[in-house]
């Protein structure tokens, strides 16, 4: 197995057009592609998907290639199966033998669609449907900017209905629950519940790996199909049930603090700060995802003992602002070293026990 090749994955993103995105990932330092007329909505920044939704990825599969090093040019579906557990460990694949999260960024230059995604019961009836469980960080949020989450206590299916049949935006706002949010706010949002992203927010999406959407309401938008009866079919009434997903806890260290946004039974979320000059060995045995919210850094894989003193291939791998990365399951002795005050969304697996930067 030559794992002497592994090393910090990134990925080129796969960017996504979308009437309701914009130009917000700028900030992270990134060029899009196009005029800045061309209204970027998502970045897939790590996907494994043998096949889309037309009304989601497009259709057709999304596979994130990867973009530097020994392995440019494969695609990750190709280095699961070449690396193994080398790259994943003892995580469990997909039933199709894919990478079992979808990463990526949303930039709401207007509200996203009223949507959700098909609950347990309607994806067992209907084999076509996959769930959707996902969280979103808040990167970066205009003033007075909200999310909707949920349904208020007592809401029928036929109020709801009755608001999408009158067109009426203020009616089908009056029956969700408006949650104002900043920058640093983490929400969890299980498959099932009713949701909009809000504009003028850029978030940070950790998801299983399905783009089964339904829409409700489109906020007055034509020209984008609706699934108001699947959706119906799938969705909880009520505030959506996340309160045990999101308890928020904090370490701190010397040179670290490790803050848990987000755990269930598809992924974990935490938020990782690291004091510039701090170097230390990299302890995972599990594939864990960066996505590097400030700072820089470089990270260094060990060299296997059978390359003696010859450098691996490529050398460091460097990090900063905006970049995502998928760390092996198996890179020994490998260390990071921080050039400035570095913050980062770390994810990784519940069924997996990872080590943790400490």
């Amino acid at each position: 197995m030559p794992d002497e090749t592994l090393y910090p994955l990134k990925f080129t993103p796969i960017y996504k057009s979308k009437v309701w995105g914009g130009r917000t990932l700028e900030k992270l330092g990134r060029t899009l592609p196009d005029g800045p007329a061309t209204l970027i909505g998502e970045s897939w920044e790590i996907a494994d998907l043998g096949a889309t939704s037309a009304s989601g990825g497009g259709g057709g599969e999304a596979r994130s290639v990867i973009a530097d090093g020994p392995l440019e040019g494969r695609t990750l579906h190709d280095a699961i199966a070449q690396f193994g557990p080398a790259l994943i460990g003892d995580l469990l694949l997909t039933e199709s033998g894919e990478f079992p999260l979808l990463v990526k960024y949303l930039d709401a230059g207007e509200n996203l669609s009223v949507q959700v995604h098909p609950s347990a019961e309607y994806a067992a009836a209907h084999p076509e449907a996959h769930l959707k469980s996902e969280a979103w960080y808040i990167v970066h949020a205009e003033p007075e900017a909200v999310i909707y989450k949920g349904l208020h206590e007592g809401v029928t299916p036929q109020q709801i209905r009755q608001a999408i049949t009158a067109g009426s935006q203020a009616d089908v706002e009056a029956l969700m629950i408006r949650v104002p949010v900043k920058a640093g706010d983490c929400h969890y949002l299980p498959s099932g519940t009713v949701h909009a992203l809000g504009g003028g927010i850029l978030v940070a999406e950790v998801q299983t790996p399905s783009d089964t959407t339904f829409r409700v309401y489109d906020w007055g938008r034509t020209g984008r199909e609706l699934h108001v009866e699947a959706a119906l079919a799938s969705m909880h009434m009520g505030p959506a049930r996340t309160q045990a997903y999101e308890k928020r806890t904090h370490i701190a260290g010397m040179f670290t603090t490790v803050s848990k946004l987000v755990s269930c039974e598809h992924f974990r979320i935490e938020k990782v700060r690291m004091s510039e000059a701090y170097e230390q060995e990299i302890p995972y045995d599990q594939p864990t995802v960066w996505m590097v919210l400030e700072g820089a850094g470089r990270i260094t894989p060990g060299i296997p003992a059978r390359q003696g003193k010859h450098p691996r291939p490529g050398g460091p791998v460097t990090f900063s602002a905006g970049d995502t990365l998928l760390m092996p399951a198996k890179m020994p002795d490998a260390r990071v070293a921080f050039d400035q005050d570095t913050t980062w969304l770390e994810v990784s697996f519940p069924q997996a026990g990872a080590g943790k930067l400490a």
